[in-house]
């Protein structure tokens, strides 16, 4: 059995692995050294943003996205167009009551099924793992930028 998904197995990305001694291992990334000079959210964003790894990011998504809407969009103004100008066409039978109307119109179901499937399965496989590196990336940027907080009495965030 072949699975050409990344997320079906988490050990693969090194959670609840075992250092050897029977305890988690410790999978976080080494910190970054720390910032020079306070950095904002909105800086940090920003730099996200500009940074070559979220340009491949939106460039894998627009290169599915935009040929997948036009062909659906053609493929659906086709109908549109077959429905009001043709009907001598729409109605000819396919088999029995069946026309070509109906069989046209189960296909825009059916190609919002498999547009829907084919969506998931390239987000999946090309951009959610690039993705959520660089929300945690962007994270980590954010929370080692931010003063932390004093904590309270049991250790967490003081009210």
């Amino acid at each position: 059995m072949r699975f050409d998904d990344p997320w079906y197995d988490a050990l693969a990305s090194g959670w609840g692995e075992l250092d050897g001694t029977g305890a988690p291992a410790h999978t976080a990334p080494p910190a970054p050294a720390a910032p020079e000079r306070e950095q904002s959210a909105a800086d940090i964003y920003l730099e996200v943003q500009h940074s070559a790894a979220f340009q491949e990011v939106r460039r894998r998504y627009r290169r599915f996205v935009v040929p997948a809407t036009l062909a659906f969009l053609v493929w659906y103004v086709a109908y549109v167009v077959a429905a009001t100008a043709a009907p001598e066409l729409m109605a000819r039978p396919v088999a029995g009551a069946v026309n070509v109307a109906m069989v046209a119109g189960l296909g825009q179901f059916l190609s919002t099924f498999v547009l829907t499937w084919a969506y998931a399965r390239h987000a999946r496989l090309r951009r959610d793992r690039a993705a959520l590196e660089l929300r945690w990336d962007t994270q980590e940027l954010t929370r080692l930028s931010m003063p932390s907080a004093p904590l309270g009495p049991t250790g967490g965030p003081g009210r």
